[in-house]
Order: C-alpha cells, then sequence, then structure tokens
C-alpha cells in the first residue's frame, strides 16, 4: 500500500532535526527541469510561478544557488503547508516514523516521486506550472507515465489523499490492476456537499497521522477516520472513492 500526497509551496531547509537518507528516484530529471528553470529571466520566472515579487525574488536567487545533492532537508520534513502541520511530523514516535518511511509517498512537480527521507532542496514548481523541458510542453508531459510506473512496480493499492493537480499526474497512467483508494473530505452547505481548500489539507493531514499512529495496512479500515468531526459516509462511498462528511448540518444525501 502506498499513500500520495500533495507538496506545499512553502518550504524550509533543516539539516538539524533528521538527516536525509536517500537521493531522490528522479533527480537527473529534477537536473533537467533545473536547467529549463535556469533558462528562463526573473519576469519569464516570475510569471511562471504566479507570485509576488517578494516570493518571486526568494525563489529566482534559489534557482541560480540551487545544488540537489548537498545540504538536503528530509522532505517530510522540508514542506511547511497546512496538511504537514496537522500531519505534524515533527512529534512522531519511531513506530510513525517507520510506518510513514514504508507507506507514504509526496509528490511533487520537480522531483516527481519523493521517499520522506529522501533529501531535497526548497524549489518553487506547482505540477501544473506550463515549463517546457526536454521537448515536452509542461510537466505532465515531461514526468508521463513515470510516477505511476515506480508506484505500481511497488504497489496493487494507492491511497489518494493528493490534490486533483497532483493526483491525475498518476491516476491517468495506472493499470487497471491498481486499486486508486480516493479520499474525499466534504460538508453540507444549502444543500450540497463541498469540498473547502483548506479543511481538505488540514484533513488529509489529519489522515496521514492516524495511518500512521494505528499502523493501518488494509485499505478498507480507513472507514474507521474519525478525526476533525469527519465521518466515514458508506452511502455516498464506493469501492474507489471514500466519502468522509464533517459532522453537523444537513445530512440528507439524496441532493449530491
Amino acid at each position: 500500500m502506498r499513500i500520495i500526497i500533495s507538496p506545499a509551496k512553502k518550504m524550509k531547509t533543516d539539516n538539524d532535526s533528521l538527516p536525509y537518507e536517500t537521493v531522490p528516484r528522479f533527480t537527473a530529471e529534477a537536473e533537467t527541469l533545473l536547467q529549463a528553470l535556469r533558462s528562463m529571466d526573473y519576469a519569464e520566472l516570475k510569471s511562471l510561478w504566479r507570485c509576488n515579487d517578494s516570493i518571486a525574488a526568494l525563489n529566482y536567487q534559489r534557482v541560480q544557488e540551487m545544488d540537489l545533492r548537498s545540504n538536503l532537508t528530509p522532505a517530510l520534513l522540508a514542506y511547511e503547508g497546512i496538511q504537514y502541520q496537522y500531519m505534524a511530523p515533527s512529534v512522531f514516535e519511531d513506530s510513525q516514523f517507520a510506518y510513514i518511511n514504508e507507506h507514504l509517498c509526496i509528490l511533487s512537480g520537480f522531483y516527481g516521486v519523493l521517499r520522506p527521507f529522501d533529501g531535497v532542496t526548497p524549489y518553487r514548481l506547482e505540477m501544473q506550472a506550463k515549463l517546457s523541458a526536454a521537448g515536452c510542453k509542461d510537466l505532465y508531459a515531461f514526468w508521463g507515465s513515470k510516477l505511476a510506473q515506480l508506484l505500481s512496480a511497488e504497489t496493487d493499492v494507492i491511497i489518494n489523499l493528493a490534490s486533483k493537480e497532483y493526483s491525475k499526474a498518476v491516476s491517468l497512467h495506472l493499470p487497471k490492476s491498481v486499486r486508486f483508494l480516493t479520499c474525499f473530505f466534504g460538508e453540507w452547505k444549502e444543500g450540497k456537499i463541498i469540498e473547502k481548500g483548506t479543511m481538505c489539507k488540514m484533513a488529509r493531514g489529519e489522515m496521514v497521522r492516524w495511518l500512521a499512529e494505528n499502523s493501518i495496512a488494509d485499505p478498507d479500515s480507513l472507514i474507521d477516520f474519525d478525526r476533525l468531526g469527519y465521518t466515514y459516509r458508506k452511502d455516498l462511498s464506493s469501492d474507489n472513492n471514500f466519502v468522509f462528511i464533517k459532522e453537523g448540518g444537513n445530512k440528507d444525501a439524496a441532493s449530491w
């Protein structure tokens, strides 16, 4: 079983908490993308990143100085987004680190697929960015089926806790023999179920922590997840889509 999650835009360098253990498996591809980024000027990169001047200046400097083989941070500790705050890996116990190291994969526009203790350097490159590299028009074309091939060689069950932007880089290329189980975290609003970005990120991080704390090995056991007020709804779910609804409000499923 593999659990896939999205990265976060905000990153940090942390060489003190834990050492990195491995080099990302697609480091050669990351080098190709880095060269593509270095071929662009500041204005082009700012447009690619769709950010303000402060963020653009920081990441432009990173691109110029980036070294993919030194001063690295374990991927699990490098990202600072909401999902990672709720996962809270900095307070994991040894057994939880062992579980995460075996099961968790972080998808990345720059690195492809990361293991928790792969050493990374801060970067900014979303999967949907229109970066042309190696004759490919964008990152979806650049990565092609590589990510799916790697994951399907390791498992026949993928728990999808990634956003659509990242998950489709895998799901569109998986063989039918691999079960792709997506978790949906919603709440009722005006008689309809909606997914809110911040709440989803919180729930995804909390679920990763819950999986690690309970050493979950059976994907169907995910129906027992009940944190942050979420409850599994069998009537709204299917074999490959588990729906969790935040408690409160209208519980009538007919309008979804």
